[in-house]
Order: C-alpha cells, then sequence, then structure tokens
C-alpha cells in the first residue's frame, strides 16, 4: 500500500512509526532535532492520517508488510515506534532482520491476553461503535500523565477522531498478539523505552520483553505517561541520541 511520508534531510535513516489512529505528526518535536544529521521518515499508517483508509487489512500482519517495503527502500533504517507502532517494529525485525538497523519501542509492544488489559480491550471496541467521539474522548486523556496541557490531549483526539473507523480492526489482532516466546530470537538490536506513569501499557511488560530479549535495554523516561516523545520530547531526544550512539 502506498502510504504518506515525510521525508527529510540525509544521513542515517530513521523511520518514525506512531501510535492507533494518530499520524506521523506526533514526532514534530523530533523532527528539527534529527533532521539536521539524518534523513528522517515520518509515516501516516494505513487507515491514519493522509493515508488510504481501506475497509479490509487493517491488520498487524498488513501493516508489517507495509513497513517492509518502506524499510526496504530507506536500507535497514533505525526504526522508532510509538505503542502499536513498536509492535510492528518488533515484528518488523523479527520476520525480517535483514531490513532493519535497530528497533526504539516506545511504550510497546504490548501483550494484552496475560496483563488483565483483554477485557478493556474487547469493551472498548464495543464502546467504539456505540460512541465513538463519547468513548476517545474518555480514554484518551489516560494516555498522558497527569497535568499534561488539555490542548494536547485535544489535538490527538481530533487526529484520532480524523483517521478511519477500520483500525478497530486492530483490537481483535492485539487481543491474541504475545511476542514473548520469540523475543529469545530477535537479532536485531532493541531498546525498550518507556513513560514511568505509563496507565497504559504497564511497566511490568517492557521489564519482561527486555529480559527476554537478548542484548535489550529498558530505559525509563521519569515523569512521562504512554507518549514520552510528546509530553517529555527534551528527554526524549537525549535517550534516542544515546540509543544511536550519537550523545
Amino acid at each position: 500500500m502506498k502510504l504518506y511520508r515525510e521525508d527529510e534531510g540525509t544521513g542515517r535513516p530513521l523511520l518514525f512509526l506512531h501510535g492507533w489512529g494518530t499520524s506521523g505528526r506526533v514526532w514534530g518535536a523530533q523532527l528539527p532535532e534529527f533532521i539536521r544529521d539524518h534523513r528522517v521518515v515520518t509515516l501516516d499508517l494505513r487507515g491514519c492520517g493522509r493515508s488510504p483508509r481501506p475497509s479490509q487489512g487493517n491488520t498487524i500482519d498488513a501493516n508489517v508488510e507495509d513497513l517492509a517495503e518502506v524499510a526496504s527502500e530507506l536500507g535497514k533504517p533505525v526504526i522508532v515506534g510509538s505503542s502499536i507502532g513498536g509492535l510492528y517494529a518488533t515484528e518488523l525485525a523479527l520476520r525480517h532482520p535483514d531490513l532493519v538497523e535497530r528497533v526504539v519501542t516506545v511504550g510497546g509492544p504490548a501483550y494484552w491476553p496475560s496483563t488483565g488489559m483483554l477485557d478493556k480491550v474487547l469493551a472498548l471496541r464495543e464502546a467504539l461503535v456505540t460512541d465513538r467521539a463519547g468513548t476517545l474522548a474518555g480514554w484518551l486523556p489516560n494516555w498522558f500523565a497527569p497535568r499534561t496541557s488539555p490542548a494536547l490531549i485535544d489535538w490527538t483526539l481530533r487526529q484520532v477522531l480524523d483517521s478511519g473507523v477500520y483500525i478497530d480492526e486492530l483490537f481483535t489482532d492485539c487481543t491474541r498478539y504475545d511476542p514473548r516466546p520469540r523475543l529469545a530470537d530477535l537479532s536485531v538490536p532493541i531498546t525498550y523505552v518507556h513513560g514511568e506513569l505509563d496507565a497504559e501499557i504497564p511497566l511490568e511488560v517492557p521489564r519482561a520483553c527486555a529480559a527476554l530479549t537478548p542484548g535489550a535495554e529498558l530505559i525509563v523516561i521519569d515523569g512521562s505517561g504512554h507518549l514520552p516523545h510528546q509530553e517529555r520530547p527534551l528527554a526524549f531526544n537525549a535517550v534516542l541520541r544515546k540509543v544511536l550512539g550519537e550523545d
């Protein structure tokens, strides 16, 4: 699928992947920092932002294959993925390690069935059908740490409401997803970056994943919720520089 992308700068390629329902715009605080010395590509994933919104194929498999095509064009990028974008990045590295230099997951990946979140995800999908706007307005503040700017929360809500409804299919896929049995086979370097106050994906999730992944590192960003690249961008940028070996 031809995804909307923005491609700026030159040098070592970085591919940034947003989370469920948002868009490549969420990386606005990273672009000025990293385009100075990198080729930086941001995407709108299928069903989101300015990309096509197909009624079929809103699955983990289809999204990973979309990204395999992009990564092959870029020549082994470092992939930085937020939330479900981190899931896609991890899966791409597991399935196509030759296409990825390094993975940085931000607030992900997750394994819902065994973390007490399965019922929540199933109830959420049902509620999105009956009252999409109200459900999202009640849920999205939970993505952020307390005292986050209401303007940031509102802007995030508008992005999700503007995305296609067919992306809800991903919730069904995610209820069956668990990467842990395969993480020992991950040959691509990976760093798990997680907000200290993440109320969406418990900190126990990246801790467990890091413990199962050879050579993995977990970095916790203090005072942040599920989206540290937006909530604490300067701290996040410094962490990413460190992970890239460029601090």
